[in-house]
């Protein structure tokens, strides 16, 4: 556990936008405004993605106390409670979770993740380095520069619920650079 609770820390500070210490309405409120702008998204578009994005955190962060504040022991606490009670569950509920994300952030809709996309998905999470970004999405190996969703979705769902510390984990390498 500790291995994922490690990781599941570097989560947490990826989740907290504003950088207060606290996952909050805020951090939602700054990550939708920042990913509409950084689109270039109007009008019906962009209320469309604000409301896909906080549909997404209150289902799969806030969970049941949608917009409430989570400290980091909240959040471990209810991952812990999660993965301890059902494994398999848990593994499908964050391959959901991820689906869902980027979805949203897959704009052009065509399942894959160009690297503008990438970015400015990591940008509207308050992650600004595009030179570890960048390094981070050409360790995707990517096709025509495009990453296909499923292989990114299978990253995250390595990176919060895999306990094998000896297999290569992207992200958790990433955090550890400052990502």
């Amino acid at each position: 556990m500790d291995y994922l609770t490690k990781k599941w820390k570097y989560w947490y500070s990826y989740l907290d936008v504003n950088k207060d210490g606290m996952i909050s309405f805020d951090d939602v409120e700054e990550c939708r405004k920042k990913f509409a702008e950084l689109h270039g998204l109007k009008d019906d578009k962009a209320k469309s993605v604000k409301v896909d994005i906080e549909k997404w955190w209150n289902k799969y962060i806030f969970r049941s106390g949608a917009g409430k504040e989570l400290s980091e022991k909240d959040f471990l606490d209810i991952l812990t409670a999660d993965y301890k009670k059902d494994k398999a569950k848990f593994k499908k509920s964050i391959e959901e979770c991820f689906t869902e994300v980027f979805k949203v952030i897959d704009i052009d809709k065509d399942r894959t993740i160009d690297l503008d996309e990438f970015l400015y998905a990591f940008r509207a999470f308050g992650h600004d380095d595009d030179a570890i970004l960048t390094t981070v999405f050409k360790s995707y190996k990517a096709s025509n520069d495009k990453v296909p969703m499923k292989q990114l979705v299978d990253s995250w769902v390595q990176f919060v619920c895999d306990e094998d510390s000896t297999k290569k984990d992207v992200l958790k390498e990433a955090f550890e650079k400052g990502m």
